[in-house]
């Protein structure tokens, strides 16, 4: 059975940057699985967009943040925040399709 972030990290969440922006942390407790994902280079903005079915342009922020071994993701959201058609006024319902990315050996 493949590796999923969900095994590696310990926390994965996702919130409102504003009305025009959602914000992604996953958040590793254990250096040696935060450096397996950073190294891995499996997160990307392509990734990322194909997940949330967006344009690449619309992945604003992914990156490694050492400091607190995290990964950081901040994309614009399809609808802002309390309009009509959206369906997560927070934003913090909108992590799952990350917690299925395979991280390779």
């Amino acid at each position: 059975m493949p590796t999923t972030i969900l095994d590696l990290a310990q926390v994965i969440r996702s919130k409102n940057a504003g009305p025009f922006e959602i914000t992604f942390d996953i958040l590793f407790e254990s250096a040696a699985n935060y450096q397996r994902v950073k190294k891995s280079a499996v997160i990307t903005p392509a990734l990322i967009a194909k997940l949330y079915r967006i344009s690449n342009n619309q992945v604003l922020v992914c990156r490694a943040y050492d400091p607190a071994q995290a990964i950081k993701i901040t994309i614009r959201r399809p609808v802002s925040s309390g309009d009509l058609g959206d369906s997560d006024v927070y934003g913090c319902q909108q992590h799952v399709p990350l917690t299925a990315i395979e991280v390779p050996d």
